[in-house]
C-alpha cells in the first residue's frame, strides 16, 4: 500500500505540454508504475492491470477529490497481468493463458483474497498475449487472442481471435476470426454492438498497411488475417490465394503503426454534449475521424 503524494507527483509531468480541446483540463490523479488497463469497481475503485510487470493495483479516492489518496497492491508474481474486468464484486484478471478472480475485492483492498482461477486453457504465447478483457451485454467475458507472430497461420482458430466464455469460465468460444491483435474493444450503448481497434502487421513498411477500427454485430465475422490487410491489401506471404472481399473489411481505416491501445464510448455527462455516446481511442491521431464514423 503507498499513500500518495499529490505535490510530487505534480512535480514530475509538465502538464501544460498537453494539448486539450477547449473546455478540458487534466490533473494528475495517481501514479502507478506500468499502467495498461483499467476498470472501474462498484464502489469507486479503480483497478489497474500493466503488461510488462507483475502486479495488479487498486486505486482510491477517500476524498473524492480527484486525487487518489491510496495504491494498493492486489497481487504480484503474475504473467503479464494487463487485462482488468469487474463484474458484481469481483475483480477478473487476464494474464497470458489464464483468467483469474478476485472475489469480494473492494471489502479487501488492504487483505486482498487468494483468486480463483476462472479459466487456463488459454495459449501461452507471450507474443501478442497480453489480453485486455471487458465483460459485454450478454454477461459474458469477452477475451483476445492475439497472433503469436508478426504474420503466420494457426490451426488452433482461437488464435487471431475475440473469444468469449460465462463468468465461471465455461463456455470459451471463438466470437470473431481473423484479427491480429486488439487492444481494445467496447459496446455501442444503445445498438449493443461491438466495436474493436486491431494493430496491423509489421514489415511492410512505415505507410503500410492501416491500422483498423471495426465492428461485429454478430458472431462469425472474418477481419481478414493473415490473408489481407486494411481490407483492401493482400498479405505479400499469405494471400496469393485469397480475395479481399471474402473478409469484413473495417469501418475505418487508422494511420500505420498508431497501435491504438484502449477505446470507450463516451455515455457520461461531464464532457461537453457534442461528446456524448461518441467514441474515443487512445494512442491514435485519428481520434476525430473515428468519432465522425462511428456516431455520423
Amino acid at each position: 500500500m503507498v499513500k500518495c503524494q499529490p505535490d510530487d507527483l505534480f512535480k514530475k509531468y509538465d502538464l501544460d505540454k498537453i494539448q486539450l480541446p477547449p473546455g478540458f483540463s487534466i490533473s494528475v490523479f495517481a501514479e502507478v508504475p506500468n499502467a495498461r488497463s483499467m476498470c472501474w469497481g462498484q464502489k469507486g475503485t479503480l483497478f489497474v492491470g500493466n503488461r510488462s510487470k507483475d502486479k495488479v493495483y487498486a486505486v482510491t479516492d477517500a476524498g473524492k477529490n480527484g486525487i487518489a489518496d491510496t495504491v494498493y497492491v492486489i497481487d504480484k508474481g503474475l504473467n503479464m497481468p494487463n487485462g482488468v474486468a469487474f463484474r458484481k464484486g469481483s475483480l477478473y484478471v487476464a494474464e497470458v493463458n489464464r483468467i483469474l478472480r478476485y472475489d469480494d475485492i473492494e471489502n479487501r483492498l488492504g487483505n486482498p483474497p487468494k483468486p480463483v482461477v476462472v479459466n487456463d486453457r488459454l495459449p501461452a504465447d507471450k507474443h501478442h498475449g497480453w489480453k485486455f478483457i471487458a465483460f459485454g451485454p450478454d454477461d459474458k467475458l469477452y477475451v483476445p487472442v492475439g497472433a503469436p507472430c508478426n504474420i503466420c497461420e494457426k490451426e488452433n482458430k482461437i488464435y487471431a481471435s475475440i473469444a468469449r466464455m460465462n463468468p465461471d469460465g465455461s463456455g470459451l468460444e471463438v466470437y470473431a476470426s481473423g484479427i491480429r491483435n486488439t487492444v481494445g474493444f467496447a459496446w455501442h450503448p444503445q445498438t449493443k454492438e461491438l466495436w474493436f481497434t486491431e494493430n496491423g502487421r509489421d514489415m511492410m513498411g512505415d505507410d503500410m498497411p492501416a491500422d483498423e477500427l471495426n465492428h461485429a454485430p454478430e458472431m462469425g465475422m472474418h477481419f481478414g488475417y493473415p490473408y489481407c490487410h486494411q481490407g483492401d491489401t493482400p498479405d505479400p506471404e499469405f494471400g496469393a490465394n485469397r480475395n479481399c472481399s471474402e473478409f469484413t473489411a473495417p469501418a475505418q481505416k487508422l494511420m500505420p503503426h498508431t497501435a491504438a491501445l484502449g477505446m470507450r464510448f463516451y455515455t457520461g455527462n461531464m464532457f461537453l454534449p457534442d461528446y456524448k455516446t461518441r467514441f474515443s481511442l487512445l494512442n491514435t491521431e485519428a481520434g476525430t475521424a473515428v468519432k465522425k464514423a462511428v456516431t455520423g
